[in-house]
C-alpha cells in the first residue's frame, strides 16, 4: 500500500496541542525514519500545533467547520486541501473531526489515527472515562486504519498499560498518551519503510501487496 520511494510525504492533522505531531517532526529528522512531514492541517486556527508546525518551517493550512454552509462542503474542502500537499499518508494527530467520504474514497487504507484504549474496547469520545467505569484493569491505546466508523477501522498496533487503583481520567490518559506517542511513530515508521498489507480487518505490517507474487 506504498506508492513511492522513501522519504514518504506525511500530511498530519490536527485539533489542539500537538503533542503527537511534534513527536513525528522529532522521529523524521532521521532520514532513516522512512517519512517526512510535509504539512500540517488543523480544523480550528491558533491552535499550538500549527504554531509548532510554523516555528518548524512546515506549511500549514486550517479548514474550520463554521467557515462553510454545511458539513458537505467542509468535507470537500478538507479533502481537496490534503490533495494540494500529494500524500503518501494521512496521520490523524488528536484531530477531533469524524472525516468524511470524499477524503476516506481518495485515500482507502492511507489514514491513520490513534484511539485511548484498546480497540474494539471503548470506542468514542470517552474512552478514557468508560474504562475506569468499566472497571478495566488494562487499557492502552490503539493505532488503526480509518474507515467510515467511529474508532472501527483495521487495527495496526496496540500497547497495553494497567489501570492503577487511584487513577483519575487525567493520571491515566497522561499514562496512555505516553505510550501512544511511541507507538504511533514506530508504526508509522514501519508502514513507510516496509509497507503494509490489509486483508479484511487484518492488517499486515512490513509486507507489500508483491512480497507474495515474488515469493511464487
Amino acid at each position: 500500500m506504498t506508492n513511492r520511494t522513501s522519504p514518504q510525504r506525511l500530511v498530519v492533522l490536527v485539533s489542539g496541542t500537538g503533542t503527537v505531531m511534534q513527536a513525528l517532526l522529532d522521529a523524521a529528522q532521521d532520514e532513516l525514519f522512512g517519512a517526512r512531514v510535509v504539512a500540517v492541517i488543523s480544523d480550528r486556527p491558533g491552535v499550538r500545533a500549527l504554531e509548532i508546525a510554523e516555528e518548524a518551517g512546515l506549511a500549514t493550512a486550517t479548514v474550520a467547520p463554521g467557515e462553510f454552509p454545511d458539513r458537505a462542503t467542509w468535507d470537500e474542502a478538507l479533502a481537496r486541501t490534503i490533495g494540494s500537499f500529494d500524500p503518501d499518508l494521512i496521520v490523524c494527530a488528536g484531530f477531533m473531526r469524524l472525516l468524511g467520504m470524499p477524503t476516506l474514497s481518495r485515500w482507502p487504507g492511507r489514514i491513520v489515527n490513534t484511539h485511548p484504549a484498546l480497540l474494539p474496547a471503548y470506542p468514542g469520545a470517552h474512552a478514557v472515562r468508560d474504562a475506569l467505569a468499566g472497571g478495566a484493569k488494562v487499557t492502552g491505546c490503539t493505532v488503526m486504519l480509518v474507515d467510515e466508523g467511529v474508532d472501527t477501522g483495521p487495527i495496526l498496533a496496540q500497547a497495553a498499560v494497567d489501570v492503577r487503583d487511584n487513577d483519575t481520567q487525567e493520571s491515566l490518559h497522561t499514562r496512555i498518551k505516553a505510550i501512544e506517542r511511541g507507538l504511533i511513530v514506530n508504526t508509522v515508521g514501519r508502514m513507510v519503510r516496509d509497507g503494509w498489507t490489509v486483508e479484511g480487518r487484518v492488517v499486515t505490517l512490513g509486507r507489500r501487496p508483491d512480497d507474495d507474487a515474488e515469493e511464487a
